[in-house]
């Protein structure tokens, strides 16, 4: 897999994101610095009024390679399918040229997202073939500034672990919730709110 990040994903990312992204030449080794790299992402989405407080990233889990990143776009597209997971992979998959991220002669891949993922993430998850996913705020964090998460099973990190993708939670959490309250306090747009109530 060669580095690129450019403006003809499926997904069309903002200039400022594309730049983040290409200056981050150097693989990223430690876990939790991977997590603050896509706190990045959620907290200049939110200060350049570019979409939600959410970012998304998929790494090489060996090297710390950066391989693609996803904030989310989903006002800013005009599509409720823009969340920065579903940015991050499909950006991932087009970059790698294969529609499964674990293929055979890839490295394995990891999913490094802001906060866990709602329910269309969390069913996308499988489907892409990372084998591990990074989680900074618990899903109820943006449940409490107004985001609807979706029906998701209560036992969704060992249904992932049993399909053989490793999971882990809480990294930088507080970190993540702050970009939350920030967008919050701001006024940002808190779509699709209430839609399971």
């Amino acid at each position: 897999m060669k580095p690129g990040f450019s403006s003809k994903y499926p997904f069309r990312l903002p200039s400022w994101a594309i730049r983040l992204a290409c200056r981050q030449q150097k693989p990223i080794q430690v876990a939790r610095d991977r997590m603050r790299f896509v706190i990045q992402l959620a907290l200049t989405n939110v200060t350049s009024k570019t979409g939600g407080p959410f970012g998304a990233a998929v790494f090489e889990t060996t090297t710390g390679r950066l391989v693609s990143i996803g904030i989310n776009l989903v006002a800013a597209t005009n599509c409720s399918l823009a969340h920065a997971e579903m940015v991050a992979l499909a950006n991932a998959q087009q970059l790698v040229g294969h529609f499964d991220l674990g293929a055979a002669g890839l490295p394995k891949l990891e999913l490094v997202t802001s906060c866990e993922p709602c329910a269309m993430c969390y069913g996308a998850i499988p489907w892409s073939g990372v084998r591990k996913v990074l989680c900074g705020a618990r899903a109820r964090d943006a449940s409490a500034i107004g985001f609807d998460e979706g029906p998701k099973p209560s036992g969704w990190v060992m249904a992932l672990k049993k399909r053989g993708i490793a999971v882990s939670r809480d990294l930088c959490r507080d970190e993540a919730v702050a970009v939350f309250q920030r967008y919050k306090e701001a006024g940002g747009d808190i779509y699709n709110a209430g839609k399971g109530s």
